[in-house]
């Protein structure tokens, strides 16, 4: 299955987007939020998260700017009469953390307010994910805890603090502290006092 897709947003339309990755063109469907920074991000590289949902008769890639709106997509896909369609439509009525926020807050009424979503399924949605999704506030605090810890390690190893906070303000978000700490003495090493 594919995972990501690295290229270019070449096209966007009303829920869909066109990504170049390599001269191969890739229809993408993503949610109206994706969709409006996709359309900021024009000719430019990027990175798009992917769900891959292949049923008998069609491969769909759905795509997502954020790896927390992708995760929120695969948790609404377990909830009963949600289906991929279903899921995006949601995700187009709100941020990730505001939906999040609606699940964990037990808000059927404010679930409803989404596109697509009746009183039966925003009820179901609360029952199937509320306390069982991962918050977004949490997720950034380790990032943040990941990089400070690379930036600690680095600043032991004898680098000097003003390249380091450089180097760590260019890492991904996601980077392990390994990876991370690896990479800075591979970038740094020329540097040493």
């Amino acid at each position: 299955m594919i995972g990501y897709l690295r290229g270019k947003i070449i096209e966007v339309l009303s829920d869909s987007a066109l990504i170049d990755v390599h001269g191969v063109g890739y229809e993408i469907y993503s949610s109206a939020y994706t969709l409006e920074d996709f359309q900021t991000l024009l000719g430019k590289d990027i990175i798009v998260w992917i769900h891959t949902h292949v049923r008998e008769d069609a491969l769909t890639l759905f795509g997502f700017h954020s790896k927390e709106e992708k995760s929120l997509f695969l948790s609404l896909l377990k909830v009963n009469g949600v289906g991929p369609k279903m899921a995006l439509s949601i995700l187009s009525g709100g941020r990730p953390a505001q939906i999040h926020e609606l699940i964990e807050a037990g808000n059927a009424k404010g679930l409803s307010a989404l596109p697509k979503v009746g009183k039966k399924t925003a009820e179901q949605i609360i029952l199937t994910l509320k306390g069982k999704l991962v918050s977004i506030e949490e997720t950034t605090k380790v990032k943040s805890e990941t990089l400070t810890q690379i930036t600690s390690a680095l600043l032991n190893l004898g680098y000097k603090s003003q390249l380091v906070d450089q180097f760590v303000s260019g890492l991904p978000t996601d980077i392990s502290l390994e990876d991370g700490v690896r990479k800075g003495f591979q970038t740094l090493s020329g540097s040493l006092s």
